[in-house]
């Protein structure tokens, strides 16, 4: 049986790894763990724009950037029809990086994708005084995160439903005839280097209740 194809779309160097084109070239730079582990089942298909879904059945979107207008509503459109969409989405991400502040390559620190979590019903809030280390969410499996954000539910959501498990950690949400689970954290995707605990697990739990086979 042939692997599940599974679109990608992020800022952090998941696919396509950080380093000068003399490294690359010499293929010295190392896989991204989520990239090792989201290809034993999975045929990834990374893509650097969201205007046009209508060929994807699933789509993983970690940390990505700004929307445009044009994107906020290609990817309503599309979960509304069907899609199926997993979105870890953090509001403060400490991530190391070769490329400075303001460079474009750089992953997103900070999430804004306030238009298209309002269009589903959502805002994500974030306590700044909690602690910075990482811990466990309290959901039905282990989560690691840190410095999480969290839904709310603001009861405005066009034709979307959506429930939330370990204090707002996590929404799973039907959207027309689409769903869209949505996590408020990505700390255990910023190092590329090896997962943190229990990091792998979580992965699979995420992808089995998002794209239910």
């Amino acid at each position: 049986m042939g692997k599940t194809a599974l679109t990608l779309f992020t800022s952090l160097p998941v696919f396509w790894a950080e380093g000068d084109v003399a490294e690359l070239a010499a293929g010295t730079v190392e896989d991204h763990w989520v990239r090792t582990e989201l290809e034993r089942d999975h045929a990834l298909v990374p893509i650097d724009t969201l205007e046009d879904l209508q060929a994807q059945k699933t789509l993983l979107m970690i940390q990505p950037r700004a929307l445009t207008p044009v994107e906020n509503v290609a990817l309503d459109r599309w979960v509304r029809n069907g899609g199926q969409l997993l979105l870890l989405v953090d509001p403060l991400l400490e991530t190391a990086s070769r490329y400075a502040l303001g460079d474009r390559r750089r992953p997103e620190g900070t999430a804004m994708l306030s238009p298209i979590l309002a269009r589903w019903g959502l805002e994500l809030l974030h306590d700044q005084d909690q602690p910075d280390t990482m811990r466990m969410a309290s959901l039905p499996f282990a989560l690691p995160v840190a410095q999480a954000g969290e839904l709310r539910l603001t009861g405005s959501g066009h034709d979307a439903a959506c429930r939330l498990e370990g204090g707002g950690i996590l929404a799973h949400c039907r959207i027309g005839a689409g769903t869209a689970m949505i996590v408020a954290d990505a700390a255990m995707m910023a190092s590329g280097d090896a997962p943190p605990p229990q990091g792998v697990a979580a992965l699979s739990q995420l992808l089995d209740l998002a794209f239910p086979s």
